[in-house]
C-alpha cells in the first residue's frame, strides 16, 4: 500500500539508512546521468533525494533506480514533479527540511546534481522545413536547463540545506562552445549554464560550497537521441574518441562521486571535461 508521501508525490520510498546523515539531491534522477550518479553516490554512502518527471510508461525505470539505491542500504526519496516550477521547488525543499529535521540536525546535502534535459531544438530562423523557435519556447529552454540551477541552489542555501562542504554540479556539453546543426537554443543555454556556474562558485566560495560544470563527452542517452542527427554524432564520436569508445553515464557518475571527496574543496568554478579525451579530436 502506498503511504501518504508516495500518494502526494508519486515517489518511491525506503526506510533503509535512516540513521545516515549525508544526502544528495539529483535533479533529473530517473535516467542517463542522473540515474547513474544517484546509484554511484548511494554506493559511496549517500542517501538520495531525486526529482524526476515521468509518465506511467517510464515509472518502472524509476523504480529500478530506487531499488539500486536501496541495495546499498541507502534511503531514496523520489519526487515525480516538474523541477522547473517555482511552487514545486518550494514544496520539495519544504519536504526535504521535514525529512532532515529543523536545522538539518538529521542530515545535510553533500551534493547537488542539476541534470535537467528539457528544452527546444528549433532553429532561430525558419529554414523552410521547420518553424523558428518562439519567445516562449526560448524562455522555457533557458529557464529549465540553465536558470533553474540558480533558483535551486539559492533556495537550498537559504534553507540551510546546502552549506560548508557542499558540492554542486551542472551538466554542460561541448555544444556550449561549438555549433551542432540541430542543437538550437540549447547551445546558448549551455553557455549560459557555464556562466551561472562561475557566478555561483564566486558567491558561494566564502560559504565553503563548490560549484562546477561537468562537460560530458558524447553519450548515448534518451536525451541525446532526440537531437537531430544524433546517430551521426554518436557514430563520429565513437570513431574519433582517442579512448576508443563513447562516454557512458557511469563515467560521469564516477567522476562526480570522486569530486565529492573532501580533498577536492579547492576545485570550483570550472568546466571539467569527462570525455576520455574526446575534445582533443573533435
Amino acid at each position: 500500500m502506498r503511504n501518504a508521501w508516495e500518494t502526494k508525490w508519486g515517489c518511491s520510498i525506503s526506510i533503509a539508512g535512516k540513521d545516515r546523515l549525508d544526502w544528495a539531491l539529483v535533479l533529473g534522477a530517473s535516467g542517463g546521468f542522473g540515474a547513474a550518479t544517484s546509484k554511484a553516490l548511494a554506493a559511496d554512502g549517500l542517501n538520495i533525494f531525486g526529482v524526476h518527471l515521468d509518465r506511467r510508461a517510464t515509472l518502472p525505470l524509476v523504480d529500478q533506480v530506487v531499488r539500486d539505491i536501496e541495495s546499498h542500504g541507502r534511503t531514496a526519496r523520489f519526487f515525480n514533479s516538474n523541477a522547473v516550477q517555482d511552487d514545486t521547488r518550494q514544496a520539495i525543499i519544504a519536504a526535504m527540511i521535514a525529512e532532515l529535521g529543523e536545522g538539518s540536525h538529521l542530515g545535510r546535502l553533500r551534493a547537488v546534481l542539476h541534470s535537467i534535459a528539457f528544452g527546444n531544438l528549433l532553429p532561430y530562423v525558419s529554414d523552410g522545413g521547420s518553424q523558428a523557435i518562439s519567445p516562449a519556447q526560448m524562455e522555457m529552454t533557458f529557464n529549465a536547463m540553465a536558470h533553474s540551477l540558480v533558483y535551486w541552489v539559492r533556495d537550498l542555501v537559504d534553507a540551510g540545506l546546502l552549506a560548508d562542504g557542499g558540492r554542486v554540479f551542472a551538466m554542460t556539453s561541448e555544444g556550449a562552445t561549438k555549433i551542432w546543426p540541430h542543437y538550437g537554443a540549447v547551445s546558448a543555454v549551455k553557455a549560459t549554464l557555464d556562466a551561472h556556474v562561475r557566478r555561483l562558485a564566486f558567491e558561494l566560495a566564502p560559504k565553503g560550497i563548490t560549484v562546477n560544470a561537468i562537460r560530458a563527452g558524447v553519450t548515448d542517452t534518451a536525451a541525446s537521441r532526440v537531437i537531430g542527427g544524433s546517430e551521426e554524432l554518436l557514430a563520429r564520436a565513437g570513431q574519433t574518441n582517442p579512448s576508443g569508445r563513447l562516454t557512458t553515464p557511469e563515467d560521469i557518475a564516477g567522476a562526480i562521486a570522486v569530486l565529492c571527496d573532501d580533498r577536492t574543496h579547492w576545485i570550483t568554478g570550472n568546466v571539467i571535461g569527462v570525455d576520455g579525451g574526446e575534445v582533443l579530436t573533435s
